[in-house]
């Protein structure tokens, strides 16, 4: 399982022209699920993300959690965290998990990131998304469990 993390001022979220997901300060995650994830790590991965120290305290350092902050989610599902370019030019997702799979796990992911009392909002699965995100930092951060 694979996330990228982005510090954001805002997130948005839109599908055909309707917006599906609209956060201020939070965190915007692009989530990957790959064949081999599992509930457990889904588990792991939310308590990570909530408890991960990356938002500025009263001095500037990066100290306080999104639990912290109150801060706000955007769950995306996304696909091509699990390209795999060593070969040739096009990407690979040999090793992305079947959609319906990874359907239950992005969605038992943000249940489990809700439990801690952060509220999420998504993505659509499997739709052409646009994502705006006004990234504070920028602060970019990779996961994999």
């Amino acid at each position: 399982m694979r996330a990228l993390l982005q510090r954001v001022n805002h997130s948005q979220v839109k599908v055909n022209g309707k917006t599906i997901a609209d956060i201020d300060l939070g965190m915007l995650i692009l989530l990957g699920i790959g064949q081999e994830d599992s509930p457990e790590k889904t588990a792991v991965l939310a308590k990570k993300i909530a408890q991960l120290r990356i938002f500025e305290d009263d001095q500037g350092k990066m100290n306080l959690s999104l639990i912290d902050v109150q801060g706000r989610a955007i769950v995306v599902s996304q696909f091509t965290l699990y390209a795999d370019t060593r070969k040739g030019n096009r990407p690979s997702f040999i090793n992305a998990a079947p959609p319906e799979f990874a359907r239950k796990l992005c969605d038992q992911f943000t249940e489990d990131l809700r439990g801690f009392g952060i509220p999420v909002q998504t993505g659509e699965f499997g739709a052409h998304m646009l994502v705006d995100l006004e990234n504070d930092g920028p602060v970019t951060i990779w996961l994999e469990v």
